[in-house]
């Protein structure tokens, strides 16, 4: 039954997430009308490694609360990465039964909170620090009565953000040391992106990334200059530019909210390869490299 809540919840979390970032319609809309198919390779989410008073108790806003969906879900961790100069730290699960339901990786990251400048640290967690009655534990909605679309339904409502509405001076002044930290402010638990899985697309016109890219960028899609990873490594990953939209926060002067623009997110695409495990054997890399993570972090960095 846990598969199938997993893949109604991740199906619905496409509908919102392509919805907002027409990059990924596009992707979608080229490779089926060559005949392919759309597969999701991950899903990424962003989170604050922060403690917080709830009515429920201290709620740690990290990781930790995303996992334990994950977890319910049957995901099981699978490898973590450490991003000491922007002060995050990540973990990726993965399904036991991946390949057989067609379910996707999860990367979840956090900022971790306690690093950055005290000034900093004060005004996410004053932000973040009012949390309504509803944040509760994922797995206390798996466990209610009620059918798989419901219940995936009611497991949507995680991925939102569940803290007031941001001021708009403490957004920007948060930006300055960290833009992941002003994002997750903006966001909370929103899809940060999803990932075109260009193993699975089996379509002839699109046979690899080059080829996928160079078909994106041709539609009129801004993609970034470069991939990254490489063969040997076993993953090699680029995106499209970050979505612009229009975000609500507090004016600082009448207390109302106003809208700015803000990045949302991007479109991920990605190539697997076999790498050599022991001499003679070679296994399809499952795994994800921090230094392209690194460099995918920065999408959402807001022009200058």
């Amino acid at each position: 039954m846990t598969n199938k809540i997993a893949l109604n919840l991740w199906k619905l979390l496409w509908q919102e997430y392509s919805t907002r970032v027409n990059h990924a319609r596009t992707y979608q809309q080229m490779i089926t009308a060559a005949g392919g198919t759309v597969a999701n390779d991950h899903i990424a989410f962003r989170s604050l490694r922060l403690l917080v008073d709830s009515p429920q108790g201290q709620v740690n806003l990290g990781i930790d609360h995303l996992a334990q969906l994950a977890e319910a879900l049957g995901y099981v961790a699978a490898g973590e990465y450490t991003f000491a100069k922007t002060h995050l730290y990540a973990r990726h699960y993965r399904h036991p039964q991946q390949e057989e339901f067609n379910l996707p990786k999860l990367f979840i990251s956090e900022l971790i909170v306690d690093e950055l400048p005290a000034n900093i640290a004060q005004l996410i967690s004053k932000t973040v620090s009012a949390i309504p009655q509803e944040l509760t534990s994922p797995l206390t909605l798996i466990q209610k009565d009620g059918n798989i679309e419901s219940i995936a339904k009611q497991l949507q409502q995680v991925f939102t953000r569940p803290w007031q509405t941001p001021q708009r001076s403490v957004v920007e002044e948060v930006n300055q040391v960290t833009q992941y930290g002003a994002w997750v402010l903006l966001h909370g638990y929103a899809v940060n992106h999803f990932t075109g899985y260009i193993n699975r697309q089996n379509t002839p016109e699109y046979p690899d990334i080059d080829t996928t890219a160079s078909g994106l960028a041709k539609l009129g899609i801004p993609m970034k200059a470069e991939i990254e990873g490489n063969v040997a490594c076993g993953l090699r990953q680029t995106a499209t530019q970050a979505v612009t939209e229009m975000v609500t926060v507090l004016d600082d002067n009448s207390g109302e909210e106003i809208q700015i623009p803000w990045t949302y997110a991007y479109y991920e695409i990605a190539q697997r390869y076999l790498v050599e495990v022991e001499s003679g054997k070679q296994i399809l890399f499952d795994a994800f490299l921090g230094s392209n993570a690194q460099q995918l972090f920065e999408m959402t960095r807001l022009a200058k």
